[in-house]
């Protein structure tokens, strides 16, 4: 007697291959049987009918760390057919966290991961996966290690350059992480304190994470202006160390650089035409989002959040953002000049008395309040919100995207935050992908593209036993309509799920049936594990 049997379904494995017909029998989690199973009895019976039955989704971006610990089931991530996340995201994430940082750090994240009701009672990765692991999520989760979290483990949230001695501290503590399960190595340079570093700091946690065969997860410190530029200084850092080199939310921001994306490709062909191992995620949208303070320069962010905060109330220092703002600076790219006043809209507020300005562009929050001194409007929001403050920024193009999209290179991420009025990435990216790119423009075929929404981000983090359909595989399955799937998640109402997704299984349980969600037990939190010993770790 199995658990689940699914009959009737048009297979698609996540290798590439083509489509089959075939039914799948689950036993304890795990797929036990395919083929035409004829006088078989389970527990439970799904039909197909003909749809495409696949691996799961592995969500390769997705800021969802603090949620986790509060909703065990976040259906605007399973709804659209995600039974992996890969959280620890841009170098700034959950774990590792000093005690004597928690206050200053809820702060840091609050733009970017909410403010959900949790306690902070965990210090390092080890720690914060057996607290996901006790809040018994519906879906799995694996974790990035990221570099400003080890940063701020060793010499805290200051702008200087690391001594020899901390940057050794901090190799030990990355060791430390991926003894304890992580995934791989985060950073975003464009985010305290990460944005501190210089590139041999960088360049010496890359040797550790080359020792263990695990990537460097980036969002690159520059975006558009620069982007070759950042590129190439990164591809030839990961030359040296002999590591793997995966850009985040890879993208080409404003109007002035969309022609340099058919370079920005080029760049990743020739760096793996030479032997360096590149992939990248990608959401399929013209708009980014994240917290309002990243249009603030690098030195603003010196210290954490109060002393930024402290800079926001000094009239110089305003004076000096503003002019930085307007004109970005050699090595940082400034989204407010890419976007405009008009391109951003903000996302989540945390004072009621500011509510009425999500949904609206600063330009449309400057003329409720009869002000046109945009950019000083959008300083006055970062510090009356404390940093509680998301945005959306419009700052790509169509063309772009969908040519990034067709790179066999590439992987999904939605990238989503999850609080106030969110980016509709958050709800619809997988199905955006599989209705308006596959089915709607053609931009791959149906097996390539959920390839690299199954086994290829698996094969990049490590995941032996998912993302593909094959007996001993974790049975981690979607079956969708091909003909139907679309998302509805929109910038105007964003929180909208996905139509044809039919059933989402995780680890052989079926969380989403139709109209309906299960918060059930089913997922695991994914340890990595090594054949490397770590050296010279604290016990």
């Amino acid at each position: 007697m199995y658990n689940l049997l699914i009959r009737n379904g048009k297979i698609i494995d996540g290798t590439g291959s083509p489509w089959y017909y075939g039914d799948i029998a689950i036993k304890n989690g795990k797929i036990d049987r395919i083929g035409k199973l004829e006088n078989v009895d389970a527990t439970e019976v799904v039909d197909a009918n003909h749809q495409i039955v696949c691996p799961g989704f592995i969500d390769m971006h997705t800021h969802s760390d603090l949620v986790i610990l509060d909703e065990p089931l976040i259906e605007a991530k399973v709804r659209q057919g995600i039974t992996t996340d890969l959280l620890g995201q841009d170098g700034i994430a959950a774990a590792p966290l000093p005690p004597n940082y928690i206050s200053a750090w809820k702060k840091n994240l609050a733009g970017l991961d909410g403010t959900p009701p949790i306690e902070w009672d965990w210090n390092t990765v080890g720690e914060y996966l057996n607290k996901i692991e006790l809040n018994k999520p519906s879906y799995n989760l694996a974790v990035l290690a990221p570099h400003g979290n080890i940063r701020m483990e060793v010499m805290g949230l200051s702008n200087r350059p690391a001594t020899k001695e901390e940057i050794t501290q901090m190799q030990e503590v990355l060791r430390r992480s991926l003894a304890e399960g992580a995934v791989g190595l985060s950073t975003g340079l464009i985010y305290p304190p990460c944005c501190f570093a210089e590139m041999d700091e960088l360049e010496a946690l890359c040797q550790v994470i080359a020792e263990y065969g695990v990537p460097l997860v980036i969002h690159q410190r520059s975006e558009g202006d620069e982007i070759l530029e950042s590129m190439q200084e990164l591809i030839d850092m990961m030359k040296r160390c002999g590591a793997h080199l995966h850009f985040s939310h890879l993208k080409n921001c404003g109007k002035d650089n969309w022609h340099k994306t058919p370079d920005v490709l080029a760049k990743i062909d020739q760096a793996r035409k030479e032997g360096l191992e590149v992939t990248f995620d990608q959401y399929p949208y013209t708009a980014g989002s994240t917290m309002l303070s990243a249009i603030l320069p690098p030195w603003a962010h010196d210290g954490g959040t109060d002393a930024m905060l402290e800079r926001l109330e000094d009239p110089e220092s305003r004076k000096r953002m503003v002019k930085e703002m307007a004109s970005a600076l050699k090595g940082w790219d400034s989204m407010s000049k890419w976007a405009g006043w008009d391109g951003i809209v903000i996302t989540s507020v945390s004072l009621p008395e500011n509510h009425s300005f999500v949904g609206k562009t600063i330009e449309q929050i400057g003329a409720m309040k009869g002000r046109k001194d945009y950019a000083e409007l959008a300083l006055d929001l970062i510090l009356e919100e404390k940093n509680a403050v998301g945005m959306i920024d419009f700052v790509m193009d169509e063309e772009s995207v969908k040519m990034i999209l067709s790179h066999p290179a590439g992987t999904i991420g939605s990238d989503g935050l999850l609080g106030g009025e969110p980016h509709p990435r958050a709800y619809g990216s997988f199905p955006r992908i599989l209705g308006k790119y596959v089915r709607e423009e053609k931009v791959l075929p149906l097996e390539d593209m959920i390839r690299r929404m199954t086994s290829q981000p698996a094969r990049i983090i490590g995941l032996q036993d998912r993302g593909i359909i094959r007996e001993g595989m974790a049975a981690d399955i979607v079956i969708f309509n091909p003909d139907l799937i679309v998302d509805q998640a929109t910038y105007e109402n964003s929180r909208q799920f996905n139509k044809g997704i039919q059933t989402v299984i995780v680890n052989g349980q079926v969380i989403i049936k139709n109209e309906k969600a299960f918060q059930k037990p089913a997922g695991k939190v994914i340890r990595r594990t090594y054949a490397t010993t770590p050296l010279n770790v604290n016990s």
